[in-house]
């Protein structure tokens, strides 16, 4: 069995109460909190029963009681955050998208390598159990050579200038928060993709409020995205294939159901997850494995791919002209 790590965590936004709920849900250690001020700290450690709190970052990451650090800043701060947790020693998961960009992405992974920790995006969704059925119904080949990905990630946010989701200065937009769902999916399925197409509308603070994709691969396939921020969409997706598709329910990267349909018609499985909070612990166990297997590169989600996946994500922004303050 693998050994429990001693959690640390960084920053005490949405996100990482709903991640911490999840551990303390499912039976893992979370040692200890860290926050810019001390009252925040307090109030989250109270909240889920942490032993430590502290009133910095820096102070966590030093926490001789803490193993790995789970990184919740928003996108912009991620590099900067993952780099203090490298350099004491910790093994660190960061929210996903993992940096800004691809350079900020290598420079992370290059000083994880050199200090001997893992580092790993919180790609959250690759890790659920419907995620890990419909990579083996692709394997075994019951959808015959698989074609398409057809994915939408859609939620209708706040329209406040100041609110995350709008501001350029915290990488707002919809296709960092966003977009990185069914751009990850396609790239699990498809891998590296040979042409990038893409579309965007902005809003009046110059982040992106829709952004919709095209990828082209060889072998005849395809793979078509659409996020916004501004607008609600069924949040389904489908895998298409020459024998048959998988039709992913909404929503479709947290737990919930797919079928199988067949050419014919016919419907070989029906999948329902049952997961024990949201599912965010997925990932912390992939973690807690890889460190115990010395796995410092990861395998559902290695840190390369992470990399190569904001090299997509930056060949995006150079379409639609999107470029962040300080780039």
């Amino acid at each position: 069995m693998t050994e429990r790590l001693r959690w640390g965590i960084l920053a005490t936004g949405g996100i990482a109460h709903a991640f911490t709920n999840d551990l303390t849900l499912n039976g893992f250690t979370v040692q200890a909190v860290g926050s810019r001020s001390q009252e925040s700290a307090d109030a989250f450690a109270a909240e889920f029963g942490i032993p430590n709190a502290h009133g910095s970052y820096e102070a966590l990451v030093l926490d001789p009681e803490v193993d790995a650090v789970y990184v919740s800043t928003p996108h912009p701060m991620h590099a900067a955050n993952a780099r203090l947790v490298i350099e004491a020693g910790k093994h660190v998961l960061v929210e996903k998208p993992f940096t800004v960009n691809a350079r900020e992405a290598r420079e992370i992974a290059d000083l994880a390598a050199e200090r001997g920790v893992l580092v790993l995006e919180a790609m959250w969704t690759r890790y659920l159990p419907h995620m890990v059925r419909i990579r083996e119904i692709i394997a075994e080949g019951t959808l015959g050579e698989v074609r398409t990905l057809i994915a939408d990630h859609t939620q209708k946010l706040s329209d406040d200038p100041a609110h995350r989701i709008n501001a350029l200065e915290l990488g707002g937009g919809a296709l960092l928060d966003l977009g990185i769902y069914p751009i990850s999916f396609a790239w699990d399925l498809f891998g590296a993709p040979l042409t990038i197409q893409a579309t965007a509308t902005f809003k009046d603070t110059g982040a992106d409020a829709q952004i919709a994709t095209i990828f082209g691969y060889g072998g005849a396939r395809v793979a078509s995205t659409l996020s916004a921020s501004d607008t609600v969409g069924p949040n389904t997706a489908s895998v298409l294939g020459t024998e048959g598709r998988i039709e992913i329910d909404g929503v479709w990267y947290t737990p919930t159901s797919f079928r199988v349909v067949l050419a014919d018609g016919t419907v070989p499985e029906e999948f329902r997850s049952e997961v024990t909070g949201r599912g965010m612990h997925f990932q912390a166990e992939a973690v807690e494995r890889l460190v115990a297997e010395r796995n410092l590169r990861g395998d559902v989600l290695t840190i390369d791919e992470s990399i190569a996946i904001m090299g997509t994500l930056d060949a995006i922004r150079e379409q639609i002209g999107l470029r962040y303050p300080g780039e």
